[in-house]
């Protein structure tokens, strides 16, 4: 095995493929030495997880120079891990702490893994569930253009240009602020929860192809608003919802179950440390009793 010191020069240090593989058919991965540091060797098993989190950080969007600076961030963290160990910081009662932290959190992260693929939604929860998401979609969707100006004088010029014939998208190129104003003032499909709430609450009381003849104030401004359009936003389909529905299924059947195990665990309190809230209509410094 090649032997060499800082700084690492890499070329296409591993094909993306090799790096981010996750084939279960590869048992032999874990027994992969990427590299030897001092004596001690590392897997590449090990260099896979610390790259994914790197992927991952980067959007998924991987490349030969992010495999390079990933490359150099763990052989750092390798060597600063190795003088923790030099100067028995593990012995460090905050060290100590964080690390138990992390244990707790890497095993809290498997068991909730574990325990979702032990759930699986019925087709009757499924369907509950899609009738709840159609509810909750029905919603209107307005199509509408806008322009924004700094004051009430302005926006009230704007309307009786309006009134007297002049052209919306005219005017809103030419006036409006905001990066909507070089586009005619045009919005993208919008529903009322997109929007501040006197925009979306002016737009909800208008008939399509009307403008507001009272300027609308908002934390940006002035508005002249026109509404072009409206629709019913249409719900997915029962089959395009159910991954989703899956997955939200999944987190409340595991919330309940978590809620289940801490109300069912034998938990001594350090009422020296931990306060309660008091039950019932007692005062918080109710004394206790005999």
């Amino acid at each position: 095995m090649r032997t060499t010191r800082f700084p690492f020069i890499l070329c296409a240090l591993l094909a993306a493929g090799t790096v981010v593989a996750e084939d279960a058919k590869e048992p032999e991965a874990a027994e992969v030495i990427i590299a030897t540091v001092n004596g001690t060797p590392y897997g590449l098993d090990l260099f896979r997880l610390f790259f994914l989190e790197r992927l991952q950080q980067n959007q998924g969007e991987n490349s030969p120079a992010l495999q390079e600076q990933a490359f150099n961030e763990f052989m750092s963290m390798v060597v600063a891990s190795q003088e923790a160990a030099r100067r028995k910081l593990e012995q460090d009662p905050d060290v100590g702490v964080a690390l138990e932290l992390q244990r707790m959190k890497i095993l809290s992260n498997a068991a909730l893994a574990s325990m979702a693929e032990e759930i699986t939604p019925t087709d009757d929860d499924l369907k509950k569930a899609y009738e709840e998401v159609k509810e909750n979609a029905s919603r209107t969707e307005y199509k509408a253009r806008h322009i924004l100006v700094k004051d009430e004088e302005e926006a009230k010029k704007m309307v009786e240009e309006l009134e007297g014939g002049a052209d919306f998208g005219d005017l809103a190129r030419e006036h409006s602020l905001g990066p909507t104003g070089k586009n005619g003032g045009e919005l993208e499909w919008f529903d009322a929860s997109q929007m501040v709430a006197p925009f979306s609450e002016a737009v909800a009381a208008m008939e399509v192809g009307s403008f507001t003849k009272t300027p609308v104030q908002t934390q940006f401004g002035w508005h002249v608003i026109e509404l072009q359009d409206s629709r019913k936003a249409e719900p997915p389909t029962f089959e395009d919802a159910k991954p989703q529905l899956v997955a939200l299924l999944k987190r409340q059947k595991l919330s309940e179950k978590l809620i289940e195990m801490r109300d069912g665990a034998m938990v001594e309190l350090n009422e020296e440390v931990v306060k309660l809230k008091p039950t019932g209509d007692a005062p918080a410094d109710a004394p206790k009793g005999d």
